[in-house]
Parts: structure tokens; C-alpha cells; sequence
């Protein structure tokens, strides 16, 4: 049996190799590429082909994958850096850049140390950008300021490949002889705020008490013209019933509010007595005599 085996390994030995040559060459020619990653593929030191995500078939012993590039989104570390801003307020500034590499080719043969480019890059137009601007409109318009940052930052680093897709100002620190003073600031406008509150309020105060006054003096003034209205009628009527009736139509009225009075002064509280002067007995004789008479 080890002869017959013997015998066929001699006399088939060239198909053997050549078999497994063939397999070599195959497995040398097929490359399989991950959904997250590209290769790029040299032949003879130059850029032959950039391969991407699945099965994939270079020139075996010719061709060979150089670089194995990652296209996932990624993080630079947080990198902090000092500007100065116009009003000469020095801040420490922390930021983050989120970025993924869409043409590899240009990453690989166009930049040596991309997160190391990416940092010194940002940290350069962040302090362009922060030396534009005074404190207070570094802490109010950061969202601005973000964005201008990116968009400065894409167009150079387009030329490495580079797709930046986020950029972030994470914080802006002060020394703390700054932070005293801008709390000490703070303090001051707060200060100054509740008292112009306080007087706001003083003068709405007084505002509202004056329309108060103006309002009853106007009621007053109408209650005043309503009485005299009706007093005016009531001399016109009178003047109305003379008009047609003489000299006895102005005795009744007198004789009648003569009656009237007396009897309000007859129904005071307590016990009392009233003294009546003959004149007034004269007037009751009288104002009964014309009620007598109109009746």
C-alpha cells in the first residue's frame, strides 16, 4: 500500500505542486474587505487600487494591500490650548473634533500624522477666531463660533481625505482673578437691576394712584353734573308751573317744603321738644290750605 501511494506521489508530483500553486495564487489574489475598513493596494511602491468593503482580486506576487485604512467616525482626545481674546481676557479653551477618513489614498500618501494635524490645526483657528472676539461674546455666540471653526477646518483638511463631521468647544476656562472680577460684575448688574425694578415699580405705583384720583374726580364731576341737571329740571318745572298757575304755584312749593323740613326736624332720636314760632304755625295754616285747595 505505502508503494502504490509512493508510486503515485512520483509520477504525479507536477500536478501536485501545480495544484498547490494554483491554490496559493488564489488565496493570494482574493481579498476580503470588512464594511468598516479600505485597503489600499501598491504595486511595485505605487498606488495601484483602493479596495472596499467585500470580495476584492488583485495580481498576485505583483499586487499587495500597503495600507489598511478604517472609515469609522472618530474622536480626537480633548485638547486644551490658551487665546486671548480682543479685550485681552487670557482663557483656556477645551475642544473636541469628530472626523472620518473618506479617500485613503490621500490620507495615506498626503499626511503622516493625521489626529497630530487635525489638533495643531483646530488649536491655530481657535485662537484666530477667539482673538476676533471679546469674553462676552466667546461665552454668548459659541454656537457661531463652532461653526465657523468647522468650516474653516474642512477646507483644509479636505486635502488629506478628511471629512470633519462635528466640531466642539467643550469649555472656557478663566483664571481666577478674571472669574473675581466678572462675578464681582455680575454682582453690580444685579444689583443695578433691582433697583430699576424698585423704581419701576415706584413709578407704576404712582401711576396707578394718579389715574386712581383722576377717575374719582371725573365720577365726582359727573355725579355733580347729574345733580345740577336734575336741579335745572326741577327749577324749570317750577318756573313752568308759575308760568301757568301765577303766584299760587310758588306759595304751594314754599308752604310744601316748609312741611318738609319741619318734618325732619320732628324725627330726630330721642325725646325732645319743639318750639314753633306763631310765623310757622302761620306757614302750616297756609301749606294746608293750598294742599286743601289743589286737592
Amino acid at each position: 500500500m505505502e508503494e502504490l501511494i509512493v508510486d503515485f506521489l512520483s509520477n504525479n508530483i507536477v500536478y501536485i505542486l501545480l495544484f498547490v500553486f494554483l491554490i496559493v495564487v488564489i488565496l493570494a489574489g482574493v481579498r476580503i474587505v470588512p464594511q468598516s475598513e479600505k485597503f489600499v493596494v501598491e504595486r511595485f511602491g505605487r498606488l495601484r487600487a483602493v479596495l472596499g468593503p467585500g470580495i476584492n482580486f488583485i495580481v498576485p506576487f505583483l499586487d499587495r494591500v500597503a495600507h489598511k485604512i478604517s472609515v469609522l467616525e472618530r474622536q480626537l482626545p480633548t485638547n486644551r490650548q490658551d487665546a486671548i481674546t480682543s479685550d485681552n481676557v487670557l482663557v483656556q479653551v477645551e475642544s473636541s473634533v469628530f472626523y472620518r477618513i473618506t479617500e485613503p489614498e490621500k490620507t495615506v500618501y498626503r499626511i503622516r500624522d493625521v489626529d497630530a494635524a487635525i489638533s495643531t490645526t483646530v488649536a491655530g483657528m481657535i485662537r484666530s477666531e477667539i482673538g476676533a472676539l471679546e469674553l462676552d461674546e466667546v461665552q454668548t455666540n459659541r454656537a457661531a463660533l463652532i461653526s465657523r471653526i468647522q468650516q474653516a477646518l474642512e477646507k483644509v483638511v479636505d486635502d488629506w481625505g478628511i471629512e470633519v463631521t462635528r466640531a466642539e468647544i467643550l469649555d472656557v476656562n478663566l483664571d481666577e482673578a478674571t472669574r473675581a472680577a466678572m462675578l464681582q460684575q455680575l454682582n453690580a448688574e444685579r444689583a443695578r437691576r433691582a433697583q430699576v425694578m424698585e423704581a419701576e415699580g415706584s413709578k407704576r405705583a404712582v401711576e396707578l394712584n394718579a389715574d386712581a384720583e383722576l377717575y374719582e374726580a371725573e365720577q365726582t364731576a359727573k355725579a355733580r353734573r347729574v345733580q345740577a341737571d336734575a336741579e335745572a329740571y326741577a327749577t324749570s318745572v317750577v318756573a313752568q308751573a308759575i308760568k301757568e298757575n301765577g303766584v299760587e304755584a310758588a306759595q304751594y312749593q314754599v308752604a310744601l317744603k316748609q312741611v318738609e323740613a319741619l318734618t325732619t326736624v320732628g324725627q330726630g332720636e330721642g325725646k325732645q321738644t319743639i318750639l314753633l314760632p306763631s310765623a310757622a304755625l302761620d306757614a302750616f295754616s297756609d301749606a294746608f290750605g293750598l294742599l286743601k285747595g289743589r286737592s
